[in-house]
Formats: structure tokens, C-alpha cells, sequence
């Protein structure tokens, strides 16, 4: 059974940090691709960040520069580091695994459950 299980979330001011976790089992961590999404209230499910099984990463533009994406195998799992937080950076996040090309098409085969993030202004 394949569980993507997510950690981090909170509330936080603007401009502040977190990083989220999402540990994975029952996949082949080492090769799968992972990536983190998010999805404010009445809007779809945006990719934030992907890495591929080799350490390549994206970043959606909304992110970039602010936001870190990492994998550590030895644990089978997956971060989002976030800094300098924003109001519009206030959404469910949530972890995916899948194919790299599939994660950019939103087409991930495992989904965690999701951590909020709250960002005030």
C-alpha cells in the first residue's frame, strides 16, 4: 500500500519560513520522481516543485527563488522548503510521486492527503 504522508503546515506571518516533509512508502523511492502541488480555495491544483530521481529540479515562477525543493533516499523523503512566504503562498500543498514528465502534466500516480500552509499578511 503506497502512503505519501505530509508534514509542516502551519501559520505563519509574511516573510517568515517552513518546510514541509512527506515521507513515502510502498513505492521505490530512489526511482520515482517526486513533487509538491498546491490548491487555494476555489482554484485548481497548481505544480509548485518536482525533482526527479537524479536531483533535476523545476520550480513553478511563483516560487522561484524562494522555495527549495530536496529528496533524501535514505529516508524516502521528499522537502519543500519555502522562505519569504507570502498571502498568496496560503494553500493546501500537497506531495506527489509518479513519472517526472507526468508531475509536470499534473498527472501523478500516488497523492498525499495535504498540510495547510497559511500565510498572514
Amino acid at each position: 500500500q503506497v502512503q505519501l504522508v505530509e508534514s509542516g503546515g502551519g501559520l505563519v506571518q509574511a516573510g517568515e519560513a517552513l518546510r514541509l516533509s512527506c515521507v513515502a512508502s510502498g513505492i521505490n523511492f530512489r526511482v520515482t520522481a517526486m513533487g509538491w502541488y498546491r490548491q487555494a480555495p476555489g482554484k485548481q491544483r497548481d505544480l509548485v516543485a518536482a525533482i526527479s530521481t537524479s536531483g533535476s529540479t523545476m520550480y513553478s515562477d511563483s516560487v522561484k527563488g524562494r522555495f527549495t525543493i530536496s529528496r533524501d533516499n535514505g529516508k524516502n523523503t521528499v522537502y519543500l522548503q519555502m522562505n519569504s512566504l507570502k498571502p498568496e503562498d496560503t494553500a493546501v500543498y500537497y506531495c506527489a510521486s509518479g513519472l517526472y514528465s507526468a508531475l509536470m502534466a499534473r498527472a501523478a500516480r500516488y497523492w498525499g492527503q495535504g498540510t495547510q500552509v497559511t500565510v498572514s499578511s
